[in-house]
């Protein structure tokens, strides 16, 4: 929980009408974008100008959410959303703990805002930026924390089926459909008031994970048939070229939870996927992993990243059989 004198002024700070922006991190996600609509459906009933702003263009796995629509892009209308986020009074930061997780572009003018911030995240080691933090690594999605939130402020009887659909989103994708560690009771209660309420859960898991294109299902078996193994240190990788990914018509969110596929293995505790992108110049880096393997730590000494103990991200800037090969012999080095 939010510790009692921060809740105590940022409830009074709500008490009033107030311009508020929520932002989530670059490249987003079931968890973020859940969080940042389930927050935005929540303080539109205490009549609040609100305003989603993505750093970048989001997946279509996660464009039917409620109010997906009204999401405004940094990188495609810089000037429009600059302006409104200079005339917010608060921001909300969802899903994310330093500020360069927006992008180089967002990050930079988001790092030069004189602005009252509001962090909710559940990523380890966050950074200060934030007047009001809630930050908790424990917790299984920010979208879980959200949950917390509302309930801190003594408002839950404002999380109706709007606010519960976008909130179960990220319950079920941060969990792995709540088969991950971080799946704890409180979880599942939350999970099984949000049913309670109204939410179709059957419906969010079916938008989510059972509406893939012909091509999405060729790059996953293509995916499949370029992993490699290294059985003696329990390791495993997938590597996605841009040729590859052109040759299958990529879309944004086409390699969205490939990288489980790694853990599925029998004997493998670690695992990675590389996918090329050319037009950013980086090889894009998920790292998996499974009991006390620590892949926040790997991604944050080795490939510019970070995350959880069991989920992280990376990049790197070599090409990818640079990349790989580097990869490889951490592994060897660090894993005997």
């Amino acid at each position: 929980m939010m510790n009692e004198t921060e809740m105590a002024a940022l409830q009074q700070l709500l008490a009033t009408p107030k311009k508020i922006s929520i932002i989530p991190h670059r490249n987003q996600d079931g968890d973020s974008m859940g969080s940042t609509l389930g927050l935005y459906h929540f303080l539109l009933q205490l009549n609040h100008d609100v305003t989603l702003i993505s750093p970048n263009e989001f997946a279509d796995y996660i464009a039917w959410l409620p109010a997906a629509e009204k999401v405004l892009v940094f990188e495609k209308d810089t000037t429009e959303c600059a302006a409104i986020l200079e005339n917010s009074d608060l921001i909300f930061t969802l899903d994310f703990n330093a500020l360069h997780r927006t992008g180089e572009l967002m990050g930079a003018f988001l790092q030069t805002l004189d602005k009252t911030f509001v962090m909710i995240d559940h990523h380890q080691l966050p950074d200060s930026y934030a007047k009001f933090m809630y930050s908790d690594p424990k917790m299984s999605s920010t979208c879980e924390m959200v949950y917390h939130f509302i309930h801190q402020l003594g408002l839950e009887k404002l999380i109706n089926t709007t606010v519960g659909t976008c909130l179960y989103t990220g319950l079920v994708t941060d969990t792995g459909s709540f088969r991950f560690s971080s799946t704890t009771s409180t979880t599942h209660q939350v999970a099984a008031h949000l049913i309670e309420i109204g939410i179709n859960n059957s419906q969010i898991h079916n938008n989510l994970f059972d509406t893939s294109s012909y091509n999405r299902l060729q790059l996953l078996g293509k995916a499949l048939q370029n992993m490699k193994l290294m059985p003696e240190f329990k390791t495993s990788y997938i590597t996605l070229s841009q040729q590859e990914l052109d040759d299958y018509h990529y879309e944004k969110g086409d390699t969205e939870g490939i990288v489980n596929y790694g853990l599925s293995i029998d004997g493998i505790d670690f695992t990675a996927i590389f996918i090329e992108n050319k037009a950013e110049e980086i090889i894009k880096i998920s790292f998996r992993s499974q009991g006390d393997y620590d892949v926040n730590q790997f991604a944050r000494n080795y490939f510019n990243g970070g995350g959880h103990i069991n989920a992280a991200g990376g990049k790197s800037t070599a090409s990818l059989s640079e990349t790989v090969d580097r990869f490889i012999s951490i592994v060897k080095e660090t894993k005997k």
